[in-house]
């Protein structure tokens, strides 16, 4: 939830009664401020060759914040890009079948060998005729069975090349084709999103609070270039005794105090209530308060316009139910 600044004056001055008096409805603590901290990193290993941010500066989603240096990697998605239409081109080659001109060039070799199977088939009659009233001697009838025998074989090879040569490809080649294009589009895809990393874009708004690296270094992926802190929404975690946690409830409201801005109270609300307890921190001041268990209460207060800074002490009253 949204919360607005307090702005100095009726309400500024109602906070700084309740804070003197300690009303019954009041719990009171004190805390640091914190905020949310992203360290944006590389993807992939290179050179710096763009560096957009600096600090200071406000950033948002989606805004450049780096450019790692992809030549090479150009190179190899084109070398890629040329593999898949190489593997396309021959998945359709194996798919249409062969060229019209050889499909015809098949067709005639298989009616001259019919041509001569039919010529072989009536000789070797013809000579079975001749042979049995002995007209011919009977070598020349097994002359012409040899020679009909080998013009069948050449036919029945003609007819099968036919079948071939419209087919030409069987379909468990079809699949290896398809696959071999699956492969060499992942390939691509995988180079072209490598590339696509190379620019480092912020993944949220916030504000840059350390740069890393500076422009020609080089970078490892994992590699933080640019810290960024969201300083729009900021909390301060407060723990609180078991005495009083059972008096806390989630979007219960809270005013909060920095030693930077005495006259301004910042609104917030109790978003988070720790359900187990534990010592108290060790960054608090005494060491009696460090030996008590606790419970750690987390309030959120917008900070539009940045006046909180993470890492400020924070003194902050929760208005509660009064006891009755």
């Amino acid at each position: 939830m949204r919360f607005k600044i307090l702005i100095p004056g009726a309400l500024a001055l109602a906070g700084i009664a309740c804070w003197e008096g300690r009303p019954k409805d009041l719990i009171s603590a004190s805390g640091t401020i914190e905020a949310i901290e992203i360290n944006v990193a590389s993807k992939v290993a290179g050179q710096v060759v763009e560096l957009a941010a600096e600090e200071g500066r406000r950033v948002e989603p989606g805004d450049i914040l780096a450019i790692v240096d992809h030549a090479a990697l150009d190179i190899q998605l084109r070398q890629a890009t040329a593999g898949v239409r190489l593997a396309e081109a021959q998945l359709a080659l194996l798919v249409k079948g062969a060229r019209s001109e050889d499909i015809r060039q098949a067709e005639e070799t298989l009616k001259q060998a019919e041509a001569s199977l039919k010529l072989a088939a009536d000789d070797a009659r013809r000579m079975r005729d001749l042979a049995g009233s002995g007209s011919v001697t009977p070598k020349s009838r097994d002359d012409a069975e040899t020679r009909l025998a080998v013009a069948t074989a050449q036919k029945n090879a003609a007819d099968e090349a036919l079948k071939k040569v419209r087919r030409l490809a069987r379909p468990e080649e079809i699949r290896a084709a398809e696959a071999r294009l699956a492969q060499a589009q992942a390939a691509a895809d995988l180079l072209a999103k490598t590339i696509a990393d190379c620019t480092i874009a912020a993944p949220s708004a916030g504000v840059v609070t350390q740069r890393a690296v500076e422009r020609g270094e080089l970078v490892s992926p994992g590699a933080t270039l640019v810290t960024l802190v969201d300083l729009d929404i900021v909390s301060v975690m407060i723990y609180v005794p078991e005495k009083v946690l059972g008096r806390i409830k989630l979007g219960d409201r809270a005013e909060v105090r920095i030693d930077a801005f005495p006259d301004k109270t910042f609104a917030g609300e109790v978003t988070y209530i720790s359900p187990e307890a534990e010592f108290t921190p060790k960054n608090v001041q005494t060491k009696e308060d460090r030996v008590k268990l606790v419970f750690g209460v987390k309030i959120e207060i917008e900070n539009r316009e940045g006046w909180l800074k993470p890492g400020l002490p924070a003194d902050a009253l929760i208005r509660v139910a009064p006891v009755v």
